[in-house]
């Protein structure tokens, strides 16, 4: 209908008088692409007349006149006064669906929006975007032999009325034939069990998208095809009847070894180099492997996670998680090994529970104090992460609540109940406005505190925490002043972001929190500060200057970070 093209450098301008609006700006949109050196005068007022009268019948307007003048030599503007005369109005309006798409509750739902009526104005798109989605919704839901008996659109503009007839039959509604998968290294029971539709039922081509999606949320493969063998095509028909299509699944493995290498810094930890090596697949179950290797000044980590998903590998799962821990930080020195088997459910709601039993022997020395303990104990977990554009979230919100408990009656070296909660929401104000608020609890009741070990007891402050304090400063002492780390925990954090320009962000913030023994302390210690964000591409660069309003000798922290928030 309009020309929306960019308009070269010759461009005819036009300066449009009694009409406003879209009809005006299609006009303009006609008359763009015209070159005042390739007509004669007469001949360019002939063309810019046509063209302007083509512009204004999609707006109902069939019997426009014009009064024009042409400026430059050559012409390079025109002036053109539009009298748009009478409005042609729909007088007939004849909207049929038949076939099986006419108890079809879509097929209803879009002849009820359509936005024809008779005695309305006639405009062209309302009816062309009807004929469109009528089509498309079609070959969304199955009905492979649609067809448009009568379309018609027929103009009177002696009458300023127009007669709109458009009958859609539909056809028969396909259903999902034999479902064929090839290239596939897994079993081909792990694939079907990830199916969203079976044979048999109504054909909808959101369907094998989702599917497709499941596939692809696997990691079992490098490429994935899932797309149905329409009428027509070679082995579109099958024994199954006529009004079945069949569905192919094609399928290439993804690599069995990958690799990845990330480096960062933060002024919690220094700099920070990750080595990754994952198996996304190591057998035809579809089991998988992976070990990462973190390492920093402060703490350096090994950790393995095998993973054995069960008969709906998206859902359920069983994982054995082990690895090897050293930190050497402030009054903390510890080397802990551990082992923990669990059971995850993964539900609708994206939440994630998971019950597990978790085995570890920490050698530590907290606050000037050694201990070798071992502790067996079960949990069990909800947590959830949802985001819209990972690298720097506009929207996401992130949670996780544990509940762990350990007793000597199986050989633990220490009895507790340990529970924490951790939230973090992120949400747009606006286009260049955004909200981050963030908490976290904890609590540990024991009467073995000296038998906790440092990787279970509560500390805060820093980058991710209370901001204008030294990462994990804040924490109960003992009588020497070495942290010894506290038995609950709060943390609460608000951060206001403001765009400056492209991907350049300001932020204002107020962190506080406490690790400390007796609920509730008396004061919580408070930081407040500025900030700048730099959306980098690879992950958002973090730099902010906090005043720690509880601590007199250093009135002034740095912190700066490269990584996401999630």
């Amino acid at each position: 209908m309009a020309l929306s093209l960019p308009a070269p450098a010759w461009a005819l301008s036009a300066r449009i008088e009694g009409i406003d609006g879209e009809a005006a700006d299609n006009i303009e949109n006609y008359l763009a692409p015209l070159d005042g050196e390739q007509y004669s005068p007469a001949r360019l007022e002939a063309e810019v007349r046509h063209r302007a009268a083509e512009a204004l019948r999609p707006f109902g307007y069939y019997e426009p006149e014009f009064a024009l003048t042409l400026v430059g030599e050559p012409v390079s503007r025109v002036e053109l006064a539009v009298t748009p005369g009478p409005r042609v109005r729909i007088g007939r309006l004849a909207l049929r669906v038949r076939g099986e798409a006419a108890d079809d509750p879509r097929f209803d739902e879009l002849m009820a929006s359509h936005g024809l009526a008779e005695g309305d104005p006639l405009f062209h798109a309302p009816y062309d975007r009807l004929r469109n989605r009528l089509a498309g919704l079609a070959l969304e839901r199955g009905y492979f032999e649609a067809y448009f008996r009568d379309r018609r659109l027929e103009v009177r503009p002696w009458e300023q009325s127009a007669h709109i007839t458009l009958t859609f039959d539909s056809g028969p509604r396909y259903r999902f034939g034999a479902i064929d998968f090839r290239g596939s290294h897994i079993r081909l029971d792990r694939l079907e069990n990830m199916l969203n539709f079976a044979s048999g039922e109504p054909y909808l081509a959101g369907d094998l998208s989702e599917y497709t999606q499941r596939l692809s949320q696997s990691g079992w493969f490098e490429s994935i095809t899932v797309r149905p063998r329409l009428p027509g095509e070679e082995g579109g028909a099958t024994p199954e009847g006529p009004d079945e299509v069949p569905v192919s699944v094609e399928l290439t493995p993804a690599d069995r070894h990958q690799f990845e290498v990330s480096l960062g810094y933060a002024t919690d930890v220094g700099p920070r180099t990750r080595f990754a090596w994952k198996q996304p697949w190591v057998n035809s179950r579809g089991h998988g492997l992976d070990h990462d290797l973190f390492l920093s000044a402060p703490e350096q980590r090994f950790s393995g996670e095998y993973r054995m998903p069960l008969a709906d590998p998206l859902r359920d799962s069983y994982r054995l998680q082990y690895g090897l821990r050293h930190r050497d930080q402030d009054d903390t020195r510890s080397l802990e090994s551990s082992v923990e088997l669990a059971r995850q459910w993964r539900f609708d709601n994206a939440w994630v529970q998971s019950l597990y039993l978790r085995s570890s022997f920490e050698d530590f020395t907290q606050g000037g104090e050694a201990e070798q303990v071992w502790l067996l104990y079960p949990g069990i977990s909800w947590s959830r992460t949802r985001t819209r554009n990972p690298r720097f979230p506009t929207w996401g919100d992130r949670q996780r609540i544990a509940f762990e408990y350990s007793d000597t009656a199986w050989g633990s070296s220490a009895r507790f109940f340990r529970t924490t909660l951790d939230s973090q929401w992120i949400r747009m104000w606006g286009e260049n406005t955004r909200l981050i608020g963030r908490t976290g609890l904890g609590l540990i009741e024991t009467d073995d505190f000296d038998k906790i070990p440092p990787s279970l007891r509560f500390f805060t402050g820093g980058d991710r925490s209370v901001r204008g304090y030294g990462y994990e400063s804040l924490a109960p002492r003992n009588d020497e002043g070495r942290l010894r780390g506290g038995r609950q925990l709060f943390t609460a954090s608000a951060e206001v972001q403001r765009r400056i320009t492209g991907d350049w962000w300001g932020a204002a913030f107020v962190d506080t929190g406490d690790a400390f023994d007796h609920w509730w302390p008396e004061t919580l210690n408070t930081g407040a500060g500025l900030g700048i964000r730099w959306v980098s591409p690879v992950g958002p660069i973090r730099l902010d200057i906090a005043h720690p309003f509880d601590d007199e000798e250093d009135p002034w922290r740095l912190h700066f970070a490269i990584g996401p928030e999630f």
